[in-house]
């Protein structure tokens, strides 16, 4: 079988399995919908930006559909920066304000406009001939080269964001999954590369291995699409958690820098961390394994804000590990118990309030420096 018919017969199944996905994700019944539409948007506009081979049999020579085809790859990236906002911040909207992100896709096809779209076909050809020297191309290999890089960017930004608003205001299992979606970020930011490595060499001395670059592209772009979607299906709920209006600690310490700060207030503190210290070992809130700060701070009854600054700034931890060490000091008392040596780790580890073995096992680490079979041997 040559290069061509494996490019189609590649392509072609490309295509049915990354629209199959699409469908599905616009008609599974789920409260999530925005970020499936997203998510369904972006792989169809993946499907068509791949779909080159396919149309090119079905299309003789240039037109303004495949240009326009073409064009498309502007809107891709915009898309799954949108996505990745829906699916960390539970009260993400859809916004007018949003359609800023059309500008590059728009004005690509506005330059386009007087050389390609508007004249006719032996002025194509000529254009899509002399593609390299023609200005609208350069300047339409800049732009996705910057659109890329900003986008990837601002992801990575959101991402390092919302973990950290996690880790300062909430104590459940979800932080593994920003970890997760980071790793996703970055596979996809390598696809995006290896595709603009494929375009400049598909217009050198070595075309070639651009055609090569192209199925490899198609079937590992494929393969990452499936496996995230298999991921984010059997965890529907992963990310739902994060108030885009909640500011990070470092925000609010600087705000608290800004007032002036009285003995009064230093006593306060003082007074407010005895009375966190003495609810956190008499309640043992930290056996709920979806406990949030806004739970501590409506049974204190101290403002989150207050009791953010106290507990990620003061003390000096993210909430998440505060909670955490007090369950792992939960879990250091059962293993030394010897009447309940024949309690396994599992049922120790959501004893405590933990939901995840990994998640136990890092933290339990973390705090000894140990794993927990190890340190229930050398007792």
């Amino acid at each position: 079988m040559d290069k061509i018919n494996l490019l189609i017969i590649v392509n072609i199944v490309s295509l049915f399995i990354s629209l199959f996905l699409a469908f599905f994700l616009f008609t599974l019944k789920t409260k999530h919908k925005i970020s499936n539409s997203l998510f369904a948007i972006f792989l169809i506009l993946n499907a068509i930006d791949v779909s080159e081979p396919v149309f090119n049999m079905m299309v003789d020579g240039p037109s303004n559909l495949g240009m326009f085809r073409g064009t498309l790859i502007f809107l891709q990236i915009p898309v799954f920066y949108l996505y990745i906002i829906s699916v960390c911040y539970a009260d993400f909207k859809l916004r007018p304000k949003y359609l800023l992100h059309l500008l590059p896709f728009l004005i690509v096809n506005l330059v386009l406009s007087p050389r390609f779209y508007t004249v006719g076909v032996a002025s194509k050809i000529s254009f899509i001939q002399n593609r390299q020297n023609m200005i609208e191309f350069q300047f339409l290999h800049i732009l996705i080269h910057l659109q890329i890089i900003t986008y990837i960017t601002a992801v990575f930004s959101v991402l390092r964001k919302s973990k950290t608003l996690y880790l300062e205001n909430f104590a459940g299992k979800s932080v593994s999954s920003y970890n997760w979606l980071f790793q996703f970020t970055i596979v996809l930011t390598i696809l995006y590369l290896v595709a603009l490595l494929k375009n400049i060499l598909k217009f050198s001395d070595y075309p070639h291995i651009s055609e090569w670059l192209k199925i490899g592209l198609l079937v590992s772009s494929l393969f990452v699409f499936c496996w995230y979607l298999f991921k984010a299906l059997n965890n529907p709920d992963i990310f739902r958690n994060i108030d885009s209006k909640l500011k990070l600690v470092s925000e609010l310490v600087s705000e608290e820098n800004s007032r002036e700060q009285s003995t009064l207030a230093e006593q306060k503190h003082n007074e407010e961390l005895v009375k966190l210290r003495k609810y956190m070992v008499e309640k043992k809130p930290f056996l709920n394994p979806s406990l949030t700060i806004q739970d501590v701070s409506n049974e204190l009854e101290i403002p989150v804000r207050d009791l953010s600054l106290l507990i990620n700034h003061q003390i000096g931890q993210h909430f998440y590990d505060f909670v955490n060490t007090y369950r792992i000091e939960n879990a250091m008392d059962i293993l030394k118990d010897d009447t309940k040596n024949k309690v396994t780790i599992l049922e120790i580890l959501y004893q405590v309030g933990f939901n995840s073995k990994s998640s136990f096992n890092t933290a339990f680490k973390k705090h000894t420096g140990i794993t927990p079979t190890i340190y229930r041997k050398g007792l």
